[in-house]
This record gives C-alpha cells, structure tokens and sequence, in this order.
C-alpha cells in the first residue's frame, strides 16, 4: 500500500545510519531507480513507525517525495521487531555502536549476523610482542574510526546521548568536535 512519508514515524531505536558519500548514492539510486522502492517497499509496524527503510525515508524526504510503498508487519512482538530492525540491516550502511553497545544484547546482535565486538578479556594480545607487529596494526587501521570512552554523571548521560545521535544525524565527526572544543579549551589555560 502507499503512503504519504508524514503519516510514517522515523525509528527513534534505529541504531543503523548511512552517511556523507553513501547516503548520497542512496538518494541517486532512488532517484535512478524509483521502481525499486515498490521492490523492497519501507516496513512499518502497527503504529507506522518504521521498521525497515529508515534510510530510505530519510532520503525520500531530503528528495522532497511525499509517498512510498510501505509494507505493514502486524502483531510483531517487541523482540520480533528488535531482531527484524538488525536483520534487515546486516549489510550495509554504518553503526551506531554507542547504541548497539547500550542498547542491545551482544550475543543476539551475533546470532543475527552482526560483527560485534569482544569484550577486553577474550582478545589475544599475545602475539603483539614484536615491534614489527606495531607499524603492520597502524597500517591495517589506516582510515579506521577507534571509540574511546567518556564518561557522564547518571544525569547528563541522556542529554549527551541525545546530542551525540543528534549531530550523527546531521553527518558530523563528533568526535572532531570534542577535539576542537577541548583544543579550544586548552588555550585558555
């Protein structure tokens, strides 16, 4: 059935988000290939709020399309959603891994077929004792984002969270934005 993309509410627990350059070609690809939205149309849930194709919603808006197909998934359980959400994303697009790590059960994300991390305790740092091994590692990550953690007092922790998923939203590299704020910061002292 077709629907008009206001009656559609966007996932606020999506933690898959596809930016900058790829989010580009997916614009282009509707735009290219506007049939394949009638393939693989946005699935919603009971209360149209977007299972699968937030991306494509997203991008449909920014291309000022007012409709969609929209397939409606009834009477999922929350679980059942939950798993649809990260199986039908598997494999494409980037993580919001700050959410992921939050939000969801490690060992179900790997059932359904994510690459989740190892806790600290189960990586083998053994065979990093040779000097070589340091530049091979540099290079591998080369263009490789790396997480730290900051942390937050209990009552901070959702307004962080909030402008964190805010800004990502927006296509910003927060994480160059700490750095010019505390580079900014530091002047000053």
């Amino acid at each position: 059935m077709k629907v008009k993309l206001k009656d559609l509410k966007a996932n606020p627990n999506n933690p898959r988000y596809i930016r900058d350059e790829k989010f580009e070609k997916l614009k282009k690809s509707i735009q290219d290939f506007p049939e394949m939205l009638k393939l693989r149309p946005v699935v919603v849930d009971d209360d149209m709020v977007v299972l699968g194709g937030n991306m494509r919603l997203k991008a449909l808006t920014e291309l000022g399309i007012d409709e969609v197909e929209v397939i409606k998934a009834k009477d999922l359980t929350e679980k059942q959603k939950a798993e649809f959400i990260i199986k039908d994303n598997v494999g494409f697009g980037d993580w919001d891994w700050d959410m992921l790590a939050n939000e969801w059960d490690n060992t179900q994300l790997g059932e359904w077929g994510l690459d989740v991390w190892q806790p600290e305790e189960d990586v083998d740092y053994s065979i990093l004792d040779d000097d070589d091994v340091s530049k091979q590692l540099n290079d591998m990550t080369n263009g490789v984002k790396k997480a730290i953690q900051i942390e937050f007092e209990a009552e901070h922790y959702e307004e962080a969270y909030k402008l964190v998923k805010f800004w990502r939203e927006q296509g910003a590299y927060v994480g160059g934005m700490i750095i010019e704020y505390f580079k900014a910061e530091k002047e000053k002292i």
